[in-house]
């Protein structure tokens, strides 16, 4: 991915939310996203997966400004927003648009579909109202709506067309940049194809770019070129679609993908078991975040934290266990730089 252009780059990124019961003198915190370093390149779909409580949907707000930082960078078209509030934020927050988890609730029940679509337009553009009104028409129909949905309620829609609806409303100031929080984990599986499929047809006709969230490793499957696996507020893998899938490094990400049902009962694959509940992100485990529940643990594990390394050049990976493995990956290009110097 390294010849393609960055569009947005997050570096050390850290929100934390102070708790009750905090004693006198010091502060507890909830440690949502705890130091994540991530690069989302233009026109891919960077898949987020994880257990609920992993941080997934607290990152997404947090690179939107909805929740503040509390430490860390968040660059978007090479310009800092972590420190820009107000009209010069919202000036770059435009290029940024976010589809919800719950396609009811985040439409306003007293307002009709054509006017939820106009509202940011209106709020946003410097069209006319002709102008705005031929743009939610392209907008609804783009979306597989008819016109006559421009007039009704959000109640009077399946939770699928009331997806559809928040994507139409998402799209309507022209966004770089889209995150799709868990979009359609609230819909049937025959719906949830239907609505990938037009994300995927809406970001190549426009040239949008995704941060996808969801629990579900199959739907990321189906959607993500890159993948990013998160775990306490961590990131513990990143790596193409094509190697998570084939070769998971990280013992959680394995454990995930054992996790998924299969069709084909005879095809044998590595199962790895994890027991106990995520641990507390008030009181997280030192070290690898994961040990309390990895079945590979080491001594080392409990004391150091493991950082994300590069393993291959498709994959990196925040474990002990491939520490041999990325020193021999490292020494063979050093020997083959030597060979190709001399």
């Amino acid at each position: 991915m390294s010849n393609k252009e960055v569009l947005l780059e997050i570096k050390n990124l850290k929100t934390y939310f102070p708790t009750r019961g905090s004693k006198i003198g010091k502060k507890n915190y909830l440690k949502a996203v705890d130091d994540v370093s991530l690069t989302i390149y233009k026109g891919e779909t960077l898949g987020i997966v994880g257990e609920s409580g992993s941080g997934k949907s607290t990152l997404g707000r947090t690179i939107l400004q909805l929740v503040k930082p509390t430490e860390g960078s968040i660059i978007f078209e090479d310009n800092h927003l972590e420190n820009l509030s107000g009209q010069t934020l919202q000036s770059f927050r435009n290029q940024m648009q976010m589809v919800f988890q719950d396609p009811f609730g985040s439409l306003n029940p007293r307002m009709k579909i054509g006017n939820i679509i106009e509202e940011p337009i209106k709020l946003q553009m410097k069209l006319s109202r002709a102008e705005r009104k031929n743009r939610v028409k392209e907008l609804i129909q783009k979306v597989g709506l008819s016109e006559e949905a421009l007039n009704k309620y959000p109640h009077e829609f399946s939770g699928g067309q009331r997806q559809r609806i928040g994507i139409a409303r998402a799209l309507s100031i022209n966004p770089k940049f889209i995150i799709a929080d868990e979009p359609v984990s609230a819909l049937d599986v025959s719906i949830q194809s239907q609505v990938l499929n037009l994300m995927m047809d809406l970001q190549e006709e426009f040239n949008l770019t995704y941060l996808f969230i969801s629990h579900d490793l199959s739907v990321v499957k189906h959607i993500s070129d890159r993948v990013a696996v998160m775990y306490l507020g961590r990131i513990v893998e990143i790596a193409t679609k094509e190697s998570l899938y084939e070769n998971p490094l990280h013992p959680y990400t394995k454990a995930l993908l054992s996790a998924i049902p299969v069709v084909n009962f005879e095809e044998k694959r590595e199962e790895i078991p994890i027991s106990g509940e995520l641990p507390s992100n008030t009181n997280p485990p030192v070290g690898c975040a994961f040990h309390t529940r990895c079945p590979f643990a080491m001594e080392k594990c409990k004391n150091e934290r493991p950082l994300l390394k590069v393993v291959n050049h498709n994959q990196q990976v925040a474990c002990f266990l491939h520490d041999s493995e990325h020193k021999v990956t490292s020494e063979t290009s050093e020997t083959k730089k030597e060979l190709v110097e001399s």
